[in-house]
């Protein structure tokens, strides 16, 4: 394995591990279309994981592209 590998695998077992961590606080009543739950914006902690998600995200869309070429 280089480096190139090592990497995406790496980002691809952070992002796994942001996404499992995200709390939603959904029930089994929002499966069959029932919330009522009200907008919150994400402060702490959460904003950060959120956040840590959409970088990993990016970064991972664009190694999986170079990926491609290389």
């Amino acid at each position: 394995m280089n480096w190139f590998q090592i990497t995406h695998l790496v980002v691809t077992i952070v992002l796994l591990l942001l996404i499992l961590t995200q709390n939603r606080g959904v029930g089994l009543s929002a499966t069959f279309g029932g919330s009522g739950e009200f907008y919150g914006q994400k402060r702490g902690p959460e904003k950060l994981i959120h956040n840590a998600t959409i970088t990993f995200s990016i970064i991972f869309v664009g190694l999986s592209i170079a990926y491609l070429y290389i």
